[in-house]
């Protein structure tokens, strides 16, 4: 992001009507000295018929005042309740690609070519249990460089659903799907809400089949729900981590939108993590305790937190992607949350459980 102003003086601009917004960009591309001035500091974002600029340039919007919502750009991070390095991972297979079952699986679906896109802080394309795995993305905050993680968080996600390397690193849950790097967050694990909704928007133009969300905020914002939506409607799945608050009556945006997937976190012990919200907002748990994954410059690294758990789920949903690619985007969610095995002392145990991938492609055999 070019922009050097404080998140607060950042709006984005949604026009009510395509018809507006379409006025607008004419307007601006006929006035040279405008169109000068605000290229720099304006991002347009197409999929939601919106720009985001600072506050200051707002006032090229006068005659559209009552044809336009505005909203703040807020700032929003990925989420990680503690991080610990590990020199190697464990036994190859990680104890929470176990849990879930998807070696099982593997005989039946290895995710093959599904995509997956990851709106986080970039991959490490050099580490080796990923090389087999990455395809084209797009760094959102420098469009003239690759999306090269300079945080590990996105790293971490990415090995989690599809790492591949049998021999000497770790496996993750599709080891045969591949990972669309969208780098929207900067080496703080901080992006704004605007440079979300474009690489949601990148994912819908070139055909993502899912979307891993491993952030989250308390404030809801209607700019990101009009794209998750416009997401949901062109059939990408987006699955989305609840946060790491401990809460038990509400989860984070966009994790809380009814379009996505959300995931509360688990441990080896089948319970909910201490850390993870949870309750009816919840879909799926899947494992988010000291989770070994892929790290920068090719080393591992344990986390925990409800990302982690959200990367096992979207792995999940490649493997049932490449086993049935004609579901639909309410047929997977319905899976997803119908297809759970019991959690250990849960009284809400009957109603959302934790991830089955085995139970997930049984149940989806039988539609």
């Amino acid at each position: 992001m070019s922009c050097t102003d404080s998140a607060t003086t950042k709006r984005i601009i949604r026009f009510k009507h395509s018809d507006d917004y379409d006025r607008f960009l004419e307007q601006l591309s006929a006035d040279p000295l405008a169109s000068s001035q605000l290229s720099a500091s304006i991002s347009h974002i197409p999929v939601i018929h919106a720009i985001s600029c600072p506050l200051h340039d707002l006032a090229a919007l006068e005659s559209f005042h009552e044809k336009i919502w505005i909203e703040q750009d807020l700032q929003i991070n990925v989420q990680a309740s503690s991080s610990q390095k590990s020199s190697a991972p464990d036994k190859g297979i990680p104890w929470g690609v176990q849990q879930i079952k998807a070696p099982l699986a593997w005989g039946v679906t290895t995710g093959y070519r599904v995509k997956v896109g990851v709106i986080d802080t970039g991959i490490d394309y050099s580490h080796p249990d990923l090389s087999n795995s990455i395809i084209h993305g797009i760094n959102l905050l420098n469009r003239s460089m690759p999306p090269i993680d300079d945080n590990g968080h996105g790293t971490h996600i990415a090995g989690t659903i599809a790492a591949a390397n049998q021999l000497h690193g770790m496996i993750g849950v599709a080891p045969r799907a591949l990972i669309a790097p969208i780098k929207a967050f900067d080496h703080n694990g901080s992006a704004f809400v605007s440079d979300i909704i474009l690489g949601i928007e990148w994912c819908i133009r070139n055909q993502i089949q899912v979307i891993n969300m491993s952030f989250g905020m308390k404030s809801r914002s209607k700019a990101l729900q009009a794209a998750v939506t416009n997401a949901y409607n062109s059939g990408v799945i987006i699955v989305a981590s609840s946060g790491n608050d401990g809460r038990r009556r509400t989860i984070d945006y966009p994790a809380r939108y009814s379009q996505t997937i959300s995931v509360g976190a688990t441990t080896n012990q089948r319970r909910v993590a201490p850390f993870s919200n949870r309750g009816v907002y919840i879909d799926v748990y899947a494992p988010g305790d000291k989770i070994v994954s892929a790290w920068l410059r090719g080393k591992y690294n344990e986390m925990s937190g409800t990302s982690m758990a959200t990367s096992h789920v979207s792995g999940a949903i490649a493997l049932l992607l490449a086993h049935k690619p004609k579901l639909t985007t309410p047929e997977i969610r319905s899976l997803v949350k119908r297809s759970v095995q019991p959690l250990k002392n849960n009284k809400a145990r009957r109603i959302i459980g934790e991830l089955d991938v085995m139970r997930l492609l049984q149940a989806a055999d039988k539609l």
